[in-house]
């Protein structure tokens, strides 16, 4: 499959990452409000070089690979600064994730990013069903799920930065995300 393309959302410009958004990355990344819901494989503290070794050793070689596919956020007022992060990835019960930069959190920002990259799941990658796992105290990004439609199916124990907790895991089918939009008039 070709690299995955620059999508447009209404406000979002969502370009594919590249080596040269690591200093960007590190300076809206490493800070508690938008790393503590992530998976424990994130490093904390964050290291100084972190932002380089996660792009060059795991997000750019699994996207070489085909296994992922991984967006800058921008807004298209300000193109030239990365505000966060949406990402698909071909892994067992986690699909999407996503983090943002605190000044931009609240804004239904990620919302706009993540039904981008959600149709790019469905629509280009063909797939049957989008899981995602979170923490149960993440209630934004639990609201962002509930908001698109999807649907909790199990709840367990996960390790997140922030330490052991509650983790959810939602859903939402391709079938009921063409519904979704057939009725919201996205054909």
């Amino acid at each position: 499959m070709d690299a995955a393309p620059t999508l447009y959302t209404e406000r979002l410009i969502l370009r594919p990452l590249e080596l040269a958004d690591a200093d960007a990355i590190q300076q809206q990344f490493p800070h508690w409000d938008v790393v503590r819901y992530l998976n424990a494989l994130v490093p904390w503290p964050y290291p100084a070089d972190g932002a380089l070794i996660y792009l060059r050793d795991i997000a750019l070689p699994a996207i070489a690979r085909g296994e992922e596919w991984h967006w800058s956020i921008r807004l298209k007022s300000a193109p030239g600064q990365l505000i966060g992060n949406v990402s698909l990835m071909n892994e067992q019960d986690n699909n999407r994730g996503f983090w943002l930069g605190l000044k931009w959190q609240g804004q239904g920002l990620m919302t706009e990013a993540s039904e981008a990259v959600t149709a790019y799941w469905f629509q280009v990658l063909d797939r049957a069903v989008l899981r995602v796992p979170k923490a149960a105290s993440n209630i934004g990004s639990r609201k962002l799920s509930q908001r698109t439609g999807m649907r909790l199916i199990r709840t367990e124990v996960g390790n997140f930065v922030s330490g052991r907790c509650a983790k959810e895991l939602w859903e939402i089918t391709r079938a009921e995300w063409q519904q979704q939009r057939y009725e919201r008039g996205h054909l």
